[in-house]
C-alpha cells in the first residue's frame, strides 16, 4: 500500500489489523455455523447485515444533516461520515447470502406457505422474491450514489473551496435526506418488519431512521477519541466540538425514546389482535429481561450521564458512555429483531448471532480503516474550520 501524502494516524493501521483479524474469525466461526444449520446462519447473518448497513446509513444521515446546518461539529467528522458511507458497496456484496437464502428466513419467500395464508396472498403483489431483490439493488444503489457524491464533491471543495459546490452538496443533502428517509423506511419493512408478516406499524422506519443515526454518532465519537491524540485531529479535537457531539448524542438518545414510546403506547393502547402481539412476544419468555436491559442502558443511563456538562466536554469519557450505547443498540436491534428471526416464544441466543455481527464488524471496520487512508482527515480550504483552528483552545479533551 502507498504511502499517503497527508498524516495518517498509527491508530488507523492497528484498528485495520485487528478488525481484520476480528472480522476473519467472525465470519469464520459463522460459516463453520452454517454447516450445522444453514438457517440459523442465514438469520444471524441478517441480523449482523442488518445493524451494519444501519451504522454505514447513518454515517450519511449525519453527514448530510451537517451539510444541511453546518457546525464545526461535522467539519472534524466529516472524514469518518464520508468512509461510513463509502463501505456501502461492500455491504451490497454482504448482503448476497440473504438474497440467496430468502426462503430460510422468510416465511412470505415460501410458496407453500403463502398457498395457505389468505393475509400472505394479499400481500403477494409486494412480498415476492423479485421484487423485494429488485428493491434491495435500489436501495444499496441509492445509498452508494449519496455517498459517492458527497465524497467526490467534498473533494473537489478541499481542491477548489468554491461556493458552488459547497451550494452543490446542500442541494443534494436536501434531497438526499428526503431520499434517504424513504429507503430507510421500505428497507426497514423489508428487511426487519416483513419477518412477522402480518404485523405492521406506521412509524417503524422512524424507529430505524433514529436508531441508525444514533449507532453512527456513538461509532464516531468512540473513533474521535481513539484518534485525537494524532495528527490532525490533535489540534481539532477541542472541548466544544466533544460537547457539541455529546449534545447531539443526547439529543438522539431522547429522540429515540421518543419514538418507541409513542409506537409502544399506540399498540398497546389500541390493543388490536393484529398488533399488539408483536409486544406480548417481546414482553415474555426472557425477552422482558433484554427490554429492561434497553430501557435502563439506552435511555435512562444515558439520559442521566450525558446531561453533564463536564461529560459532555471529556473525549475519553464521552467515548466510553457512547461505547457502550453502541453494544445497547445491538441488543435493541436484537430485541427487534430476534424474536421473529427465530419463531420461538423463549429468549435463546445462537453463538452466531455473536460470531455473524463479530464478522461482518470487523470486515466493515477493516473497509472503513482503509477509506480513511484515502484522502486528509480533515476538510481542506474551509473557512469555518479554519477560523476554529485559529481561535486558542480551551483545553484538550
Amino acid at each position: 500500500m502507498s504511502t499517503p501524502a497527508f498524516p495518517v494516524p498509527a491508530e488507523v493501521d492497528r484498528l485495520q489489523r485487528t478488525a481484520l483479524v476480528a472480522g476473519g474469525a467472525g465470519v469464520g466461526l459463522s460459516l463453520l455455523g452454517a454447516v450445522f444449520d444453514l438457517g440459523q446462519f442465514l438469520r444471524s447473518w441478517l441480523f449482523a447485515e442488518l445493524f451494519w448497513t444501519g451504522v454505514a446509513v447513518g454515517c450519511l444521515s449525519l453527514l448530510m444533516i451537517n451539510h444541511m446546518t453546518g457546525g464545526v461539529w461535522g467539519l472534524v467528522i466529516r472524514r469518518l461520515l464520508e468512509a461510513g458511507g463509502r463501505t456501502v458497496p461492500l455491504l451490497a456484496i454482504l448482503f448476497l447470502p440473504i438474497a440467496l437464502g430468502l426462503p430460510r428466513i422468510y416465511e412470505w419467500a415460501r410458496p407453500e406457505v403463502v398457498a395457505a395464508d389468505p393475509v400472505l396472498q394479499m400481500k403477494r403483489p409486494y412480498l415476492n422474491v423479485p421484487f423485494f431483490l429488485l428493491r434491495a439493488v435500489f436501495f444499496f444503489a441509492a445509498w452508494s450514489a449519496l455517498a459517492h457524491f458527497l465524497s467526490r464533491w467534498s473533494g473537489e471543495l478541499d481542491r477548489t473551496g468554491s461556493l458552488r459546490v459547497a451550494r452543490r452538496l446542500r442541494g443534494l443533502s436536501g434531497g438526499g435526506l428526503l431520499i434517504l428517509g424513504l429507503t430507510i423506511t421500505f428497507s426497514a419493512v423489508d428487511w426487519a418488519m416483513s419477518l412477522d408478516p402480518h404485523w405492521f406499524s406506521t412509524i417503524y422506519g422512524i424507529v430505524f431512521m433514529v436508531g441508525q443515526a444514533l449507532s453512527a454518532m456513538a461509532l464516531v465519537i468512540v473513533l474521535l477519541a481513539r484518534l485525537r491524540g494524532e495528527e490532525p485531529f490533535a489540534e481539532a479535537v477541542r472541548p466544544q466540538v466533544v460537547h457539541d457531539l455529546g449534545k447531539l448524542m443526547l439529543a438522539f438518545v431522547m429522540l429515540w425514546a421518543y419514538v418507541n414510546f409513542s409506537q409502544f403506547l399506540i399498540i398497546w393502547s389500541g390493543n388490536l389482535p393484529e398488533e399488539a402481539p408483536w409486544y406480548i412476544l417481546r414482553l415474555h419468555g426472557g425477552w422482558q429481561g433484554i427490554a429492561l436491559l434497553v430501557l435502563l442502558f439506552h435511555f435512562v443511563l444515558p439520559f442521566l450521564l450525558l446531561l453533564s456538562r463536564d461529560l459532555k466536554r471529556s473525549a475519553p469519557t464521552l467515548a466510553r458512555v457512547a461505547g457502550a450505547l453502541f453494544l445497547v443498540r445491538l441488543v435493541d436491534l436484537y430485541w427487534l429483531v430476534a424474536p421473529d428471526l427465530h419463531h420461538h416464544g423463549a429468549l435463546r441466543v445462537s453463538w452466531t448471532d455473536v460470531t455473524a455481527p463479530v464478522g461482518v464488524g470487523g470486515i466493515w471496520l477493516f473497509w472503513l480503516a482503509r477509506e480513511l487512508r484515502v484522502r486528509p482527515l480533515l476538510p481542506q480550504r474551509d473557512p469555518d474550520l479554519e477560523e476554529f483552528l485559529a481561535q486558542p483552545a480551551e483545553g484538550h479533551a
